[in-house]
């Protein structure tokens, strides 16, 4: 039994949600959002609040149960408030600045790797050393993330590279003589 999807999802205030078929739909103050729903889930609206749960009790069903549930309530968040990921960049000479849309990446290669961003996503750079990644959907800010951060990621001996806000990075020990 899914205890993620057995609980009901309350739409937001300011936020509209409709079920058509397998699609449900959420604009909200920050844009709009779809999601299509694997046929093995049933989907239901009634008074403000989607109800998920699995067409029978096979265990692809029950697998897709949860999932989904998780996936209309980031398309619920995301229209609503948004999602944000912060990188910080460590190393001496590494750092970060923006170039109009774009990101200007120095990480100690020959030349600066510049990052474009995708449609709906913002980059933004604080400080030297920050990078902001937002937009409404939470996939696409973690796959940008993810993209900024393997061009340099941190390495165990010093620590410099590219990582995630908060993320601690295992250091190990140099070589002894």
């Amino acid at each position: 039994m899914s205890r993620i999807g057995k609980r009901p999802l309350a739409v937001p205030q300011g936020v509209t949600a409709t079920v058509d078929g397998q699609t449900v739909t959420a604009k909200g103050p920050k844009g709009e959002l779809k999601f299509v729903v694997n046929d093995e889930v049933l989907i239901k609206l009634d008074n403000g609040e989607i109800s998920v749960e699995p067409r029978d009790e096979s265990k692809d069903a029950r697998s897709k149960w949860g999932m989904s549930r998780s996936q209309i309530e980031n398309i619920l968040i995301g229209v609503k408030d948004g999602f944000e990921r912060k990188l910080e960049i460590q190393g001496v000479g590494y750092r970060a600045a923006m170039q109009g849309k774009n990101i200007q990446l120095s990480l100690g290669f020959s030349h600066e790797v510049v990052y474009e961003a995708p449609e709906g996503i913002t980059l933004a750079c604080p400080k030297p050393t920050e990078i902001s990644v937002t937009g409404i959907d939470k996939q696409k800010v973690g796959q940008v993330a993810a993209e900024i951060r393997e061009y340099r990621q941190p390495e165990p001996y010093k620590g410099k590279g590219v990582r995630y806000a908060g993320e601690k990075v295992f250091r190990k020990e140099g070589k002894k003589k």
